[in-house]
């Protein structure tokens, strides 16, 4: 039930709220204006689409408070999360009431991000403050998402570079220490991601049966903030067995026989591998060429995830089905082909004999293999 009240030379619209209070919800300055609004809000109720004005009067940064402690994420999630907030979220819209934002000031936001980040950082701050502005939406405070439709990025991003095996073989035989070695090489013939690879328990590699196991609690390696920690993999899809071809097989059983550290690749005093350090000083001088040993690029500009596209790559140009190379990678098909397809060991079986005949097709000669063995 709705009213109106006169209040000095206005007129206001009040109503009783579902807690049992009375409530202003507008003013305005003649009756006739004030009647409308109570003729809305009664059929509002009526349809229970009513949203009380002063839910969406608090601040961003009030709001952040109330929804940041029952929203669900993992640990990197939150550092990211975070970051957002402190460097750009909450400077720009800290202080101004949810019901105030409009299209127009995240329109100038988003130009305001690209001005500054990546379009991959921008895109990751937008989608931040749309997922803050639509759970607002949801807890019935403002009508509508300001962030919705609003582009973030406006350009396609280049396409990764992959590697043929040769070209993974190079950048291999340029590395010193063999244990990262073969991790390059494990990375290119398993399309493991490098968390996966780098948190690899030595109780998960089961090379009696040929496999890699990516273990559903601690299959990964996580870094926040600068502490590493053992930790699920990205999504639940991405706990699987990797099979292997034989000579990898060999290869990480080497590594193995090399140290007794709980961990299959480790660094060099034993402990957890720091992706910053192994790009650095590893990664960056094989791909890119290194100056003082007078070497020029193999795949310029190639990030080490790029092993696993190189890897999708493969199994493409080997014809391996759709779906087995989803579950090698990690991933889940959508819709009707997820449910209905399946990996049969003959699928597997198909891979690792295609892997184990691109490594022999592949392999360098002898002058530039180094200590780069075959099996």
């Amino acid at each position: 039930m709705a009213w109106i009240e006169r209040r000095g030379d206005r007129f206001r619209v009040r109503l009783r709220l579902p807690d049992g209070t009375v409530g202003t919800d507008s003013s305005h300055p003649t009756r006739k204006a004030a009647e409308l609004r109570c003729k809305q809000v009664e059929i509002d109720q009526a349809q229970d689409t009513y949203l009380d004005p002063a839910r969406g009067r608090i601040t961003v940064a009030e709001w952040v408070q109330i929804w940041q402690p029952g929203h669900l994420a993992g640990e990197a999630k939150w550092a990211a999360y975070h970051s957002h907030l402190r460097n750009h979220i909450l400077p720009r819209f800290g202080d101004n009431q949810l019901s105030k934002i409009d299209r127009q000031a995240v329109k100038a936001f988003v130009k305001h991000l690209k001005r500054h980040l990546a379009d991959s950082s921008a895109a990751s701050v937008m989608s931040l403050f749309s997922l803050l502005m639509r759970e607002a939406v949801a807890d019935r405070r403002i009508p509508i998402n300001p962030c919705y439709g609003v582009r973030g990025v406006t350009r396609q991003p280049p396409e990764r570079p992959d590697a043929t095996a040769i070209q993974v073989n190079q950048i291999a035989a340029r590395i010193t220490r063999r244990q990262d070695q073969i991790l390059v090489i494990t990375a290119a013939y398993t399309g493991m991601r490098w968390g996966e690879l780098v948190g690899l328990s030595r109780v998960n590699a089961h090379l009696d049966d040929g496999l890699l196991r990516v273990d559903p609690d601690t299959g990964a390696l996580h870094e926040v903030g600068g502490r590493l920690y053992l930790g699920p993999p990205k999504t639940t899809g991405s706990a699987r067995d990797v099979h292997l071809p034989a000579f990898l097989i060999a290869l990480i059983q080497e590594v193995l026989d090399s140290h007794d550290h709980d961990t299959v690749f480790c660094g060099s005093r034993g402990g957890f591998h720091r992706r910053s350090s192994m790009s650095r000083r590893v990664w960056g001088p094989a791909v890119n060429g290194d100056p003082r040993r007078r070497t020029g690029p193999i795949v310029a500009g190639m990030h080490f995830h790029d092993l696993r596209h190189t890897h999708k790559t493969w199994m493409i140009e080997d014809d391996i089905p759709e779906v087995a190379q989803a579950k090698r990678l990690g991933h889940r098909l959508t819709g009707v082909r997820g449910i209905y397809s399946h990996v049969t060991p003959a699928m597997q079986q198909r891979i690792t004999d295609a892997l184990q005949q691109r490594w022999h097709a592949n392999q360098l000669p002898g002058g530039q293999r180094r200590h780069l063995r075959a099996a």
